[in-house]
């Protein structure tokens, strides 16, 4: 407690109504949180059992109840920490009955939901040219906005909306038919049990003496009116969150509902923490500028004891693909001129789809990274296709393309047969493709095996004969065509919309390729 700022105290130390602690970036709100619980059990003498602790992704529930279990030692009771939809989860599985759903129900993926209101699509509009995810997307709005099918204002919906408020009853149907709910239900369904049942309202709010809830900005109206529920009258509420940092309105997240907070519970108290731990001074003073222009309740200033520290470097690009290469040109030029190693260099992306033009430019300069938070454009499946035929071209002697691709598309060449391929060609001690068409070979598998196998290899040789000064744009195109990759993405994509998406990212790769050759 001790390492706490006046302000972090001020929010650890009050607990007798609703507060609201505007975070700042950098400012400490997880250890306010992790202290405060710990400070409710030790000097206010809560019961660790009725301290709920809400956060938004499994990793910071994590993170929180490990400072917490630091704070706390060695003791039975717990807190509970844990996402909105775990506790949504937790209220389901004790009063399903409310709803009429029976004990053991089931949660559905997106996949599996995404199965069902494709079928109800053909039922209802045979050959639309709706996307599932655009119908599935319309149903998740409404469910997080808590509109059920009854409430649904079906004027001035475009094409999808109309299509996906026409399957919205009878999706809901099927769920309840099949016991099942899917990811929305999980916040839906408490928040209706919670209105619609009072004793079932009012155990809960006895359960949840104390209720903490970080990222507050990032709140939907489900959310809101879950946290609005459980608290009812004690209003023993923290919530933790900065309406400046919200990113999530596409999802559904209000940061109006810090406004709301205010509007709900008149005794409010509100502690502003602006003490920066992360930054230097000039950048929380361009920080503070840009968020002046932002539309909000509370003013905040965000300041630190780091010093003043470097000049920010503003460069002005004309497009994203000078970007990328700035930033790589960049790090080569310093790594030149000043020495050090490549870890010594970070780059910071707003969102992971920016990463792929970065990881284009570093591979083109043959600067190692490791991409951190995403997936790499290059771990897509089809992207590993691609570069495994890419690499068997350029390197026959290339075994692990070798083994990737001979099978993809479909060949029907299967493990037991690449198994005696390459104990084959160890005894021998040659590549693959030399091996795939040896006597040693044939005499191992059957002669429908040795041709299947042959097949392939056959085609390979001649294609890499033919194609052997085509300008690579050109003969990788020519081989997507041979092997009919497009329709073996099709084959085995989940829907239509994963198959356009795999579609898309071999395109931007064939974009690379023809950029990179122009």
């Amino acid at each position: 407690m001790q390492r706490l700022n006046p302000r972090q105290r001020e929010a650890v130390h009050h607990h007798d109504g609703p507060l609201l602690v505007l975070a700042g970036a950098g400012s400490g709100k997880t250890g306010v949180i992790a202290h405060k619980i710990a400070y409710l059990i030790d000097n206010v003498g809560v019961d660790p059992a009725q301290i709920t602790a809400i956060t938004f992704t499994n990793k910071a529930a994590r993170e929180m109840r490990e400072r917490v279990k630091g704070l706390l030692g060695r003791r039975q009771a717990k807190p509970w920490i844990s996402t909105f939809h775990t506790l949504g989860l937790r209220i389901l599985r004790e009063e399903h009955a409310v709803l009429g759903y029976r004990r053991g129900f089931s949660i559905l993926d997106a996949g599996d939901c995404a199965g069902l209101l494709a079928d109800l699509m053909r039922r209802d509009s045979p050959g639309t040219d709706v996307a599932v995810n655009q119908v599935q997307q319309a149903i998740s709005a409404w469910k997080y906005a808590l509109v059920p099918p009854a409430a649904l204002d079906s004027h001035g919906l475009d094409k999808a909306q109309a299509l996906a408020a026409r399957c919205y009853a009878p999706y809901c149907e099927t769920l309840m038919t099949y016991n099942a709910v899917d990811f929305d239900d999980l916040i839906m369904g408490p928040v209706r049990i919670l209105r619609e049942d009072e004793g079932v309202r009012e155990r809960w709010r006895e359960r949840i003496d104390y209720l903490l809830v970080d990222e507050y900005q990032d709140t939907n109206l489900s959310q809101y009116e879950l946290v609005r529920l459980l608290i009812g009258g004690h209003q023993r509420l923290t919530a933790v969150g900065d309406d400046d940092q919200s990113i999530y309105a596409w999802r559904g997240a209000r940061p109006e509902n810090i406004l709301r907070l205010g509007e709900d519970f008149p005794r409010l108290k509100v502690v502003k923490l602006e003490q920066n731990y992360r930054s230097t001074g000039i950048i929380l003073k361009a920080a503070n500028t840009l968020i002046a222009n932002n539309p909000h309740v509370y003013d905040k200033k965000l300041w630190s004891e780091h010093g003043f520290g470097d000049k920010i470097r503003v460069a002005a690009c004309g497009s994203e693909h000078d970007e990328t290469e700035r930033v790589a040109n960049d790090i080569l030029h310093r790594r030149l001129l000043h020495g050090g190693e490549y870890r010594d260099f970070a780059v910071l992306l707003r969102s992971n789809h920016q990463a792929r033009l970065f990881e284009h430019a570093f591979r083109e300069r043959e600067i190692p990274y490791v991409l951190s938070g995403g997936r790499s454009f290059f771990d897509y499946s089809e992207i590993k296709d691609c570069v495994c035929y890419l690499r068997l071209l350029a390197n026959p002697d290339d075994n692990n393309a070798l083994l990737r691709v001979i099978n993809t598309p479909r060949r029907a060449i299967g493990p037991q047969t690449l198994k005696v391929l390459v104990d084959t060609a160890a005894t021998t001690g040659t590549s693959l493709v030399a091996t795939a068409q040896s006597m040693a070979f044939a005499a191992r598998v059957s002669p429908q095996t040795e041709k299947r196998v042959r097949q392939f290899i056959d085609w390979f040789v001649d294609f890499q004969r033919t194609h052997e000064a085509t300008p690579a744009p050109e003969a990788f195109a020519t081989l997507l065509g041979d092997i009919g990759y497009d329709d073996w993405l099709e084959q085995s994509s989940d829907d239509e919309t994963a198959a356009a998406r795999r579609k898309q990212n071999v395109a931007e790769l064939k974009r690379w390729i023809e950029r990179i050759h122009a």
